[in-house]
């Protein structure tokens, strides 16, 4: 029931300290109930008057299911009084008082109107993620509340939030904890005489829990496991080996919305289910019937190469905050078990990086350049490092995107309007005018979306990702990024599609890494930019 979430004991100081502060830091740990509790009772609240909620979450699955929660308890249909605003989709009316949205979203707003007059409070759920648009969001949030909006509140909130560290950029937050989870959680540890699962290995180890755990325990599963590759493998290894009774269903954030919905939707009466997820489960999320957690340690990564300009994936062993959350997801509605793929005394580290301390920090250079403010202005929870500020301030610069003094150009506003990395919005804008509208949509999609191309001749993967469009072989969420980027840019297909225009339309978004061969035969090149590359099994 709701009115016996672990979250309701301390709704009284959450009342009491958003009515003496603007600021309050929550910390409550999974199962607690804080995503769809806090904003309902928040929406009682003397203070708040005729404006809005608008609660911020990093993933869009959590932010629709949060949304579909909090309607239904309710006894509403989402986009009354509780809707949401997500990359692919919008449900909110004229009668919505809580919006829940995502990252990207909650930057436009608050671009659109700096002073978010129709919005009482603003909260920022599952903060401890620390993406670079979280951070981006909250520093601009407080300039607005310093300078235009002293009555605008913020709620910063989380399960494993570290909230002395945040005390640095909200020094005057009252701070309220929840204490106790939902249901017990009993732990089981990889044994010490099994070898370590790594990335090669990972999906006959996860395989072998799932067998023993359905064996051992009643109910249904999630199994966290660090990307699609691994999920594949781990279906692969289970096929044909499980009860009649027992469903197998993937869980990702490329899968079609329908395809999530099954995902996490009770198992039908009679039946269990195993749900292969990466963390996309990890917060904010309830799957019915749960109670059993096999948890990899493992977790999928973009890190960024300075050096090299160019973004890696890597997979690593996750911290303590999500081994916590991924634990959390087992004791939601009843008691439960989490397996966990490693040693007992293998040591985790406390708290994830956050990611604008690693990321290229060209499109929130541009944000600051269109907000008018320089880094130094805001107040960050961590601020960005001074090597990537330059790097990325140059980088718009030589794009005619911002000026010597940080100020956005014309062309730095178009290239914003269009919501993908200023280098690609230099080659959309600059196609445009060459006839490569169409042809540059599809570069763009390729070089950042999950499009499942593995050549490495981008005219060849351009000529893929058109006929597997143009066939219906691709999936919901490209169609929707195309279909969004010709939109944006009026760009519609031509009889003829211009695959061989790849290296052009690369040199418009990457004019830095042209390269001169240093010699005749040589594998070694020489960039615009200075730095040196090489092809083949040569190292500079």
């Amino acid at each position: 029931m709701l009115s016996e979430l672990p979250i309701h004991t301390v709704l009284p100081d959450i009342g009491q300290a958003l009515s003496a502060n603007n600021q309050l830091i929550l910390q409550a740990p999974p199962g607690a109930g804080k995503t769809t509790v806090v904003p309902l009772e928040l929406l009682q609240a003397p203070w708040l008057g005729d404006k809005k909620i608008v609660m911020l979450e990093p993933r869009r699955l959590a932010a629709r299911n949060a949304a579909l929660r909090m309607a239904e308890l309710l006894g509403e249909t989402v986009g009354q009084r509780v809707g949401y605003r997500i990359r692919q989709e919008t449900k909110v009316s004229v009668a919505t008082r809580i919006e829940v949205v995502t990252e990207g979203i909650l930057t436009r707003m608050l671009q659109r109107d700096p002073t978010l007059e129709e919005v009482g409070v603003l909260i920022f759920d599952e903060f401890h993620e620390r993406s670079i648009y979280a951070d981006l969001g909250l520093a601009l949030a407080l300039q607005s509340q310093t300078l235009l909006r002293e009555d605008l509140k913020l709620v910063v909130m989380s399960a494993t939030l570290n909230a002395a560290a945040l005390k640095g950029v909200l020094p005057d937050a009252a701070v309220v904890t929840s204490e106790g989870r939902c249901f017990p959680v009993a732990y089981s540890y990889l044994d010490i005489r099994h070898k370590p699962p790594e990335v090669k290995t990972v999906a006959t180890v996860t395989a072998e829990t799932i067998t023993a755990a359905l064996k051992a325990e009643t109910g249904s599963m999630l199994v966290f496991l660090p990307g699609v590759r691994e999920i594949n493998a781990v279906e692969r290894a289970l096929q044909g080996t499980l009860e009649s009774d027992t469903l197998l269903v993937p869980l990702y954030g490329d899968l079609a919305r329908a395809a999530q919905q099954h995902a996490i939707a009770p198992a039908p009466e009679g039946k269990r289910k195993v749900v292969l997820a990466t963390n996309i489960a990890e917060t904010s999320l309830t799957i019915d019937g749960v109670r059993i957690v096999i948890d990899s340690g493992l977790e999928r990564y973009v890190e960024y190469d300075a050096a090299s300009g160019m973004n890696r994936m890597r997979t690593r062993m996750i911290t303590q905050d999500s081994a916590v959350q991924r634990a959390g997801r087992a004791g939601r509605t009843q008691e439960g078990v989490c397996y966990r793929l490693w040693h007992e005394n293998k040591p985790l580290v406390p708290h994830a990086r956050p990611e604008i301390l690693q990321s290229d920090l060209a499109l929130l250079m541009l944000e600051l350049a269109n907000w008018g403010a320089s880094v130094d202005e805001l107040k960050w929870a961590d601020a960005p490092p001074k090597h990537a500020v330059d790097e990325a301030s140059s980088l718009l610069i030589s794009l005619n995107m911002a000026d010597a003094s940080g100020r956005i150009t014309p062309h730095g506003e178009a290239a914003l309007s269009l919501g993908v990395h200023p280098r690609m919005a230099h080659m959309l804008l600059h196609a445009k005018a060459r006839g490569l509208g169409y042809e540059a949509v599809l570069l763009s999609t390729l070089l950042q979306e999950r499009t499942g191309f593995n050549g490495t001749d981008l005219g060849e993967g351009m000529g893929w990702l058109d006929r597997s469009l143009q066939s219906g072989a691709c999936g919901s969420v490209l169609h929707h990024a195309v279909n969004v980027l010709k939109e944006r840019t009026g760009c519609e297909r031509e009889r003829t599609v211009k695959t061989d225009a790849a290296g052009v339309l690369t040199a418009l978004a990457y004019p830095d890494r042209i390269a001169k061969r240093r010699g005749k035969g040589s594998e070694r090149f020489l960039l615009a930019n200075g730095k040196g590359a090489v092809l083949g099994d040569e190292r500079p």
